[in-house]
């Protein structure tokens, strides 16, 4: 068939990839399709990498939590929670990955409940431990068997706050709850030795970490190269449609998320039980692992020692000013967040005055990642991407 002009098909073909042609006259050029290829290509392995790491250090947690349900005692409950906190700030980068309907948010097969969520009810998981008197039921041996499955089953069964399984859980039966402002709860070993159903919750607690290990081993194989999993789903799905997902995840982090949701709730409410990792007071590492994470999508550098294009490249291409603002605006969202003074919990009492310097740097760094996430709607629009973030 004859064409009278090859741009119209042109046109046609970018937008079906999610771009747009810049037009004459304009001071933005679009990305260069080679460097978007490579971008989408280098998130991808970065990605896969990423979690790669976070397995391995729940690897070396799981490891630790077994060692000290075996021999339950002061250093062998010390050397788990370690491992956890290791585990832990390896897997908070890995949040930027989210919030499209990716391995873990898919509405029909995705594990987000199950990995990272919170907050606890605790009297719920006393119920699931075997504590009589909870008053989630009147038979509390309702489940005399702890397995995977019934963890799984159990978990958000009757409302959100009914977790049962992933970090928070775990972190929960390693540290019990936090009574003090100046360091994290103190379960004591003796919950697995001589305390009531102390078998029962050293089930539980191997077997929640099982669980989370099997959960980030199938992030790690969704996100391998190969072939048919979510990352050839991702890579196949178009160029445009790969980087509206990259730039939604980290988008919807900064603000709705982790200024909101993981921040902003806390800190507005003054609430010791919204705080993310209440248990073990590594809510501030938390919060730095997480806005790291959104800078790894941006930078195009992740652990593992995968490093190449990433968004700030494809933006510097079209608008060098627009990428200045967002690099300078996510270099300072870091560095409030990092300024935030640990245990979290401190800014959270009630009489603590807005003025105060560590309630002062909490609401810097919620603004910080509220004013970096229009920044980052915008740099979507420079390489021809629409996305919408709370």
């Amino acid at each position: 068939m004859k064409r009278n002009s090859p741009f119209p098909l042109l046109a046609a073909i970018l937008a079906i990839l999610g771009l747009t042609v810049a037009a004459c006259g304009s001071d933005n050029s679009s990305p260069d399709p080679a460097s978007l290829d490579a971008a989408v290509a280098n998130y991808a392995a970065g990605v896969h990498s990423s979690y790669r790491v976070s397995l391995q250090s729940a690897m070396a947690m799981d490891a630790a939590i077994d060692a000290f349900v075996e021999a339950p005692g002061p250093a062998s409950l010390k050397a788990a929670r370690q491992a956890w906190l290791v585990a832990r700030d390896d897997y908070g980068p890995t949040e930027a990955f989210r919030f499209y309907g990716g391995p873990i948010d898919d509405e029909a097969t995705g594990t987000e409940g199950l990995i990272n969520a919170w907050p606890l009810d605790e009297a719920y998981i006393d119920y699931v431990e075997g504590a009589s008197g909870a008053g989630i039921v009147n038979d509390p041996d309702a489940f005399p068997v702890i397995d995977a499955g019934v963890l799984a089953s159990l978990n958000e069964e009757g409302g959100e706050a009914n977790v049962s399984t992933g970090w928070h859980a775990i972190e929960f039966l390693l540290w019990g709850q936090d009574l003090s402002l100046d360091g994290p709860g103190d379960r004591p070993f003796a919950d697995y030795t001589t305390a009531p159903n102390a078998d029962r919750r050293a089930a539980y607690l191997a077997t929640a970490s099982d669980l989370l290990v099997s959960h980030l081993r199938e992030l790690v194989d969704a996100w391998a190269p190969g072939g048919g999993n979510y990352r050839a789903e991702f890579e196949s799905a178009g160029r445009g449609e790969a980087l509206r997902r990259m730039i939604t995840g980290i988008g919807e982090l900064s603000r709705g998320e982790l200024a909101g949701e993981r921040m902003n709730v806390a800190y507005s409410e003054r609430s010791q039980e919204d705080e993310h990792s209440c248990f073990s007071d590594n809510t501030v590492s938390d919060i730095i692992g997480n806005a790291r994470g959104i800078e790894m999508v941006l930078i195009g550098s992740y652990p593992g020692g995968v490093s190449g294009p990433g968004v700030l490249d494809l933006v510097r291409e079209a608008d060098a000013d627009l990428a200045g603002k967002l690099k300078s605006e996510v270099s300072a969202s870091l560095a409030a967040v990092r300024a935030i003074p640990s245990p979290f919990d401190r800014h959270l009492v009630d009489g603590v005055s807005d003025d105060d310097p560590g309630r002062r740097s909490v609401l810097a760094g919620i603004e910080a990642l509220e004013a970096q996430t229009d920044t980052i709607v915008d740099a979507a629009e420079a390489i021809g991407v629409t996305i919408n973030v709370s």
